[in-house]
């Protein structure tokens, strides 16, 4: 019974002296390290203790002159009464501490080392800037991400009284952009048309500009529908011509098998007026007869010389035929060139106005990013960047809402609206 204070005493020591430089450090740390892991910074508060055993009479004596809070100064290191600057940036609370037991030993000369433990009081803060409601600075908290240091500067920036009118004319210019956008999708699909009908191809190839999203493959099957009912058409009036080319030779042949058939009759009345021409100077054939031949072959020669005119009108006609023909084919190469040099003028100048328009968007974008929220959410790109200090290297990182934020880390946002992009 005698030595119950005694052990009282000691219980108490190792109690108080393991325990905050190995537990209370451990749970005071960042979740995403452990306490070896976590190196202290300026502007990290800390709770210093300071005690020693006394022996003769077994009790624990602290040093209040020494124990108290204190704060990582911008130099990195902390001021304890009697030994003076500690360095602590860079380093951990168990190290922190031994360094001022170490201290103080030597410095006040004692006998034994007195024990220190250091707790982390409160980390450094963090810091976010950039596009977010209310930049500044913020306390840290174990498991804090990216998301949530935005969550505490009041998530992304909202518009004010000038971002109105900003957002104003982030809509008229919006909205002025996806008209001439769409305007020019379509001349950019009739350019490839037109394009294809040049060349005589059978099929468009799909512009850069269009292939590989729906509205492109809507556009081009469009032109593709318009440019077979153009070459139909035309293969069409080239077909009746050909037709009429067809019936006028057809005619023409008949003609000319009608015109033989009427010079062997011609030929075989001549012959029968030559028989027939001494008999009648000898007066064995009256001369009536002979006029009738005559007549005949006259009428004969009459009917060849209006088929050959015929046949040479139906010449003329085929040849009318075949100018037609090549006008239809030149008016349309001439169509097709005028309309493709007009769709080009037509994007130059459609080009210079989405231009300017994505200009004003993207000087109202500048001045308000947030304006773009409202009005093309899913298009806007907010990127995260954690600038990182550690000792004397800074570091950006590109972050992402889940990542996690150290203590001291500065959280830039950026909203990068689709003008800007």
């Amino acid at each position: 019974m005698p030595f119950t204070p005694v052990l009282k005493g000691l219980a108490a020591f190792l109690c108080w002296r393991f325990l905050p430089a190995a537990l209370l450090v451990a749970l005071l740390v960042p979740a995403s390290a452990g306490a070896e892991d976590y190196l202290l910074g300026p502007m990290d508060k800390l709770h210093v203790r300071v005690a020693e055993w006394q022996s003769a009479d077994a009790s624990v004596r602290e040093w209040s002159s020494i124990s108290g809070d204190y704060t990582v100064g911008p130099s990195g290191a902390v001021s304890v009464p009697f030994i003076g600057e500690v360095p602590a940036a860079g380093r951990t609370a168990a190290q922190v501490a031994k360094t001022i037991g170490d201290e103080l030993q030597q410095t006040l000369g004692l006998l034994t080392r007195p024990d220190a433990s250091v707790e982390v009081a409160e980390f450094r803060p963090v810091f976010v800037s950039g596009d977010v409601q209310t930049p500044g600075q913020y306390a840290y908290g174990p498991g804090l991400t990216v998301l949530k240091a935005v969550s505490l500067a009041g998530g992304l920036r909202r518009a004010s009284n000038e971002g109105l009118r900003l957002e104003r004319d982030y809509i008229n210019a919006h909205g002025n952009y996806e008209v001439l956008t769409a305007e020019r999708k379509r001349l950019i699909a009739r350019r490839a048309r037109l394009a294809a009908e040049t060349e005589g191809a059978t099929a468009i190839e799909p512009p850069e500009e269009l292939a590989g999203s729906a509205e492109g493959r809507r556009l081009i099957a469009k032109e593709t529908a318009l440019m077979q009912a153009r070459r139909e058409s035309l293969e069409r009036e080239l077909s009746g011509i050909d037709d009429l080319k067809t019936l006028l030779n057809g005619e023409i042949e008949s003609l000319d098998r009608k015109i033989a058939a009427q010079n062997r009759q011609i030929d075989l009345l001549r012959e029968e007026l030559e028989g027939i021409g001494g008999l009648a100077e000898r007066g064995l054939v009256v001369n009536q007869r002979v006029l009738g031949v005559e007549r005949s072959i006259a009428d004969l020669q009459g009917k060849v010389l209006d088929m050959e005119t015929a046949a040479v009108r139906a010449r003329q006609e085929i040849n009318r035929a075949e100018r037609d023909a090549a006008t239809l084919r030149d008016e349309r190469e001439t169509e097709i060139a005028r309309e493709l040099q007009d769709t080009e003028a037509a994007i130059e100048a459609l080009d210079l106005k989405i231009a300017m328009h994505r200009g004003l968007m993207a000087e109202a974008a500048s001045l308000a990013p947030e304006v773009a929220l409202s009005i093309d959410a899913e298009s806007v790109q907010v990127s995260y960047v954690i600038v990182r200090t550690t000792g004397e290297e800074t570091q950006e990182i590109t972050a992402q809402e889940s990542t996690a934020v150290r203590p001291g880390d500065v959280v830039k946002v950026d909203i990068v609206p689709p003008s800007v992009q």
